[in-house]
């Protein structure tokens, strides 16, 4: 492995999760990119949930967690980073865009994906996953893994 670098790699953020075991293994899957995890309240579990410490294995306590009052807290907080709404709701492929390192990638909850009113104030910025319209949506841990490897992929994986 080439140096280890401390500077994260992407920011991942879950809009209102409602699955603990979504949101640990999430967590492992940052913790493993370099990324950090950040969650906005209100959350339908606690951290200390035995489902999230389980899916997040004894890597959880390693992860880089941030938890903000509103989406608009955190994104004051990255006026320099590009955000991008993760959604079904539109046409833009997550594989259409050039991500750059910092970059943040909003999730919204399991069974309702982000509200209409973020979407409609960003639609330059939501991406969606392509797939058959045999489902509504993928499981929420492994759409973080897709777009969240894309973004690596375009950094050629410069964090390892």
């Amino acid at each position: 492995m080439a140096g280890h670098h401390d500077e994260i790699t992407f920011r991942v953020v879950l809009y209102q999760p409602e699955i603990p075991a979504n949101t640990g293994n999430i967590g492992r899957l940052c913790l493993g990119a370099n990324a950090e995890l950040h969650i906005i309240k209100p959350m339908r579990f606690f951290l200390n949930d035995k489902y999230l410490k389980r899916a997040g294995l004894d890597y959880w306590d390693n992860v880089k967690l941030f938890v903000h009052e509103s989406l608009d807290d955190l994104i004051e907080k990255y006026p320099n980073n590009a955000v991008y709404f993760c959604t079904t709701k539109t046409k833009q492929s997550y594989t259409d865009f050039s991500y750059q390192s910092g970059d943040l990638f909003v999730f919204g909850p399991e069974s309702r994906g982000l509200p209409e009113d973020i979407l409609l104030a960003q639609q330059n910025r939501n991406i969606t996953i392509p797939m058959h319209d045999s489902i509504r949506s993928i499981n929420l841990s492994n759409s973080v893994s897709i777009i969240l490897y894309e973004a690596l992929r375009q950094i050629n994986f410069n964090f390892i």
